[in-house]
């Protein structure tokens, strides 16, 4: 594979999400590796045409327009190649079917630092779990009835249930469906052709009324 300048080498560093040979999201990479794995044909790029999605060997991708990604492209002498955003493994087809751990981290990570009470978004030392149904009317600590509070609503709230104290959930909570081996800070999902490969809205459900 051919060498990158100095300059380059920053680029590479870049994150690459990774698919299986099933479309599944399964991990996130390094542009240094997505194009080993696109150089040795392990790999191929996912570029969404259209309304849908092509893929691209390493000598196609190399031969598509650059179009205005010149800030995310790596140049050499005689080349000049867009850093994909998304590559599909070819002969990978497995998907990790462990359960994501119950951790104050990543309830925050479920409802996306956010309150699910205010709606306001939270840096994680600034928000808390909440029980949705107290501890002591039988309420348990598990992903059902465990919600993310600011600590404002955490004490309006206090030990009476959201109907209870006039309040309402912006989402009933549910096991979240990610990962352990794609465990995605939402706030980093800011690239929109990831989107529609990580189920990030699986567990925003409006509570129903019973």
């Amino acid at each position: 594979m051919r060498s990158w300048g100095g300059r380059a080498m920053n680029h590479l560093s870049q994150s690459v999400l990774v698919l299986n040979r099933l479309w599944q999201a399964v991990n996130v990479c390094s542009a240094r590796r997505a194009f080993i794995l696109l150089y040795t044909g392990q790999a191929c790029v996912v570029e969404g045409v259209g309304d849908s999605y092509q893929t691209f060997n390493f000598g196609q991708w190399c031969q598509t327009p650059l179009g205005r990604c010149s800030a995310e492209t790596l140049s050499t002498v005689s080349l000049k190649i867009r850093i994909p955003k998304v590559i599909q493994v070819l002969f990978y087809d497995r998907f990790p079917k462990k359960e994501v751990k119950f951790t104050r981290q990543n309830v925050y990570e479920r409802d996306r630092y956010t309150c699910q009470y205010c709606g306001e978004l939270f840096e994680s030392r600034h928000l808390n779990l909440d029980h949705v149904v107290p501890r002591d009317r039988g309420g348990v600590m598990q992903w059902e009835n465990i919600v993310s509070s600011c600590l404002p609503c955490n004490s309006r709230k206090g030990n009476r249930t959201p109907p209870e104290a006039g309040m309402k959930l912006l989402h009933h909570p549910k096991r979240p469906r990610w990962r352990p081996s794609l465990h995605l800070t939402y706030h980093k999902i800011s690239e929109c052709s990831w989107r529609d490969f990580l189920d990030i809205n699986a567990w925003n459900v409006e509570v129903g009324s019973e």
